[in-house]
Parts: structure tokens; C-alpha cells; sequence
């Protein structure tokens, strides 16, 4: 099991995102495709990449890859694959499914015959007849696109935007994975300041404060594939300390979040707590159009209000007049909107540099990019007559 082939899941519209993610821990040899990126890698990878990826759904291990277009097909194939290699005697292992413009398009009918052909496998490897499933959970799924079936099992657990800080309900949240992938998109970076002025629960502002730090969002969580007793030891013990290793636990940063409801501050700031920036992110209790910032080159990122609601249209539309008031105040700044309102350029009074398509759970919308000057490069230690020593 020296090399694996894993699939990083992606939200519509972030592929390229859990791409650049990739590749920045290492992971050069890898295929973008609509919804995934499949890549190759060793068995420690499912650590790294469970722990440090901001903006994938979840990490899957891929079984095998074949064309079926009959249930004898399924489940011949599905039985010639190596399960023992990963699923031990006593292994936990439901199947889910689901299947897109294929001839077996019977999901429970595919789940069944794959359960099938794995028990027979498991039964040829282990020499028994029956398996109690007791012990450590490996989650199976058969997906059938176009005639052909990937077998994968999960290495997640709960999807990776699940990083365990928001533990508070709140009304309408953006999910840590779309808030990270924001921001990845955005200019942004520790040495500017950053501003969420429709803050909500304080997602954005905390995303931003473990990106700004290098803190791999999946630290403080578990993982169902820590409990796998086929992968090597100590590679979910090393990939932790690696990324203590590498966090910037005391970098200065400069983040900001403000909401027109009030009742929504006290969740931002436990949250912020939890994880770990209480002192960090300001939040406070503003209109949008209040917004006001001295310091230049500034990242307004923000997911407001879309006026889904009955009642609620006209409320949204002058919010975004706001935002773009607000712009035009802070014309060396750079704002990110998301938003599924189509006029909203027209509220904003100003076309977009970029526009982006995202999914907000089953929402279509639009980032909305407005991308002003970069800061002035700060001067190289020879300029100013300093030395390193």
C-alpha cells in the first residue's frame, strides 16, 4: 500500500481551490474533475490532507474504477477488488450509492449487490462465513456515472467542514468550506486587514483567522479513519505534529466582523473563541453602511443576506447600495460578495472584475470580485540600510 489514489470531494465552483491546496502540500500528480480531484499519494497523505484542506467536502480512498452496465458486471468486479487490503475481520462497512445517467439506475438495487461482493470477498480473504461489524467504521460508496462505477471508502468521518468551533445553531450559516474557499480566492493575506461587515456567526472572520495563522483546520477534530488499524501507525500522530509545527500561533492579525443583529454577536465571539481567536477578531454590532476604516488596501469579504424571503427583497437591495456606498469610500480596498441576487451589480453601481459561480448548499450564486490596487511591496532590508545577521 505503498501508493494510493485518494479523491479530495469539492463543492461546484471550488475544484480548482482543493487543486491548489493540493498541490501546495505536495501533491503534484492529480485530475480535476467536475465536483472531485483525484490524486496520487502514500497512505499518509489521508492524514495531511483530512487535517490541512480548507475547502474540500472530504477525503475518499478509491477502491477501483470499472464499467458496469449489468448487476453481474457490479458485482464480479466489485468482488475482484482488494477490500482485506484495508478492511479488517471485524470492520463496520454500510454502503451508500448513487447514480447518474447509468443503466443500473436502481441505487438501493447497487448498494445491495455491492455489500454482496464485498462480504464474499472478505469471506475468501478471512476463511469465516459471517462478519459481526464491530468494530472501526469504513463507509463504502458505489457512484455510478455514465456506465461506470468508482468504489471509494471514507476517510472523513463528518464532512471536513465540520472543524468543530461552531457548535451554537444559527439561521442560514455559510459553511466553513465555501468560507475558506472565499478567501483562498481572494487577495488576501495576514498583512491586510480583512472585514466581514454581514458577519453572521463569525464564520468568514474565523476562516480567515486560521488561514492568516496556518492552522490546519482539522486539528482539534477526529476522523473516522484514525481507527483503521490497516494504515501504518503513528501517521495521524505525525501529521499532528507537523501541523502544530507549522502554525503561526502568534501572528499579529487585523480581522474584523460586524452584523446589523445584535442577537448574532454573542454567537460570532464564542465561536471566535472556541476557536482559539477570542482575543484576536472584533466583532460588534454595525450597519453595513457604518463601515468605516483609515487603514488602506483593506479585503472586505462578506456573504449577506440574498432576500430569498418573502418580505425581505427590498431590505437586501438597499443593503447592497450600502456595500457599494461603502466601496466607493475605500477605493484602495477589494471586495468579495457572494450573493444568488442577479441585479446585484446593479445595486452595487459597479460591474465586477471577476464573477465566480459558487453553490451556497443547493443556492446558485456569484463571487462577486472587485479587485483594487495590491499594497505597495514592502522594502527589501537592503533599502533601508539593515542587514540580517
Amino acid at each position: 500500500m505503498s501508493r494510493i489514489e485518494l479523491i479530495a470531494t469539492a463543492p461546484m465552483g471550488l475544484e480548482s481551490v482543493v487543486a491548489r491546496e493540493l498541490k501546495q502540500l505536495g501533491y503534484e500528480d492529480l485530475t480535476v474533475e467536475n465536483g472531485k480531484v483525484t490524486f496520487a499519494a502514500d497512505e499518509a497523505a489521508i492524514a495531511r490532507c483530512n487535517l490541512w484542506l480548507r475547502s474540500a467536502d472530504r477525503v475518499v480512498l478509491k477502491i477501483g474504477e470499472f464499467r458496469a452496465t449489468t448487476f453481474e458486471e457490479l458485482f464480479e468486479q466489485t468482488k475482484s477488488l482488494p477490500w482485506a487490503d484495508w478492511l479488517p475481520e471485524d470492520a463496520v462497512f454500510p454502503v451508500e450509492g448513487r447514480s447518474v445517467k447509468s443503466k443500473l439506475a436502481s441505487v438501493p438495487a447497487c448498494q445491495s449487490i455491492v455489500k454482496k461482493a464485498v462480504v464474499e470477498r472478505l469471506k475468501q480473504s478471512y476463511c469465516v462465513e459471517r462478519f459481526e461489524e464491530t468494530g472501526p467504521l469504513f463507509a463504502i460508496e458505489v457512484a455510478l456515472r455514465n456506465d461506470i462505477a468508482t468504489l471509494t471508502i471514507d476517510t472523513s468521518g463528518a464532512g471536513l467542514h465540520k472543524r468543530g468551533y461552531r457548535t451554537l445553531p444559527v439561521e442560514a450559516p455559510i459553511k466553513e468550506t465555501l468560507a475558506a474557499g472565499i478567501i483562498l480566492l481572494s487577495r488576501w493575506n495576514p498583512d491586510r486587514i480583512l472585514a466581514d461587515p454581514c458577519c453572521g456567526s463569525g464564520t468568514i472572520p474565523i476562516e480567515a483567522a486560521l488561514i492568516g495563522r496556518n492552522i490546519a483546520p482539522g486539528l482539534n477534530r477526529e476522523f473516522s479513519s484514525e481507527s483503521w488499524p490497516t494504515l501504518s501507525e503513528g501517521i495521524w500522530r505525525q501529521a499532528r505534529i507537523e501541523a502544530r509545527e507549522l502554525a503561526k500561533w502568534d501572528l499579529p492579525l487585523k480581522i474584523y466582523g460586524s452584523d446589523i443583529n445584535k442577537s448574532v454577536i454573542p454567537t460570532a465571539r464564542f465561536h471566535a473563541k472556541e476557536a482559539g481567536f477570542g482575543d484576536v477578531i472584533e466583532f460588534r454590532a454595525a450597519p453595513a453602511e457604518e463601515f468605516q476604516m483609515d487603514e488602506l488596501y483593506g479585503c472586505m469579504i462578506t456573504n449577506p443576506p440574498y432576500g430569498e424571503r418573502l418580505g425581505e427583497r427590498q431590505e437586501v437591495e438597499d443593503l447592497y447600495s450600502d456595500l457599494g456606498y461603502v466601496a466607493s469610500l475605500h477605493d484602495t480596498w477589494s471586495f468579495f460578495v457572494l450573493t444568488s441576487h442577479k441585479g446585484f451589480e446593479k445595486l452595487f453601481e459597479k460591474e465586477a472584475d471577476k464573477r465566480r459561480k459558487l453553490y451556497n448548499g443547493r443556492i446558485e450564486c456569484h463571487l462577486y470580485q472587485y479587485l483594487g490596487p495590491l499594497p505597495p511591496r514592502k522594502k527589501e532590508a537592503s533599502d533601508t540600510g539593515d542587514s540580517e545577521a
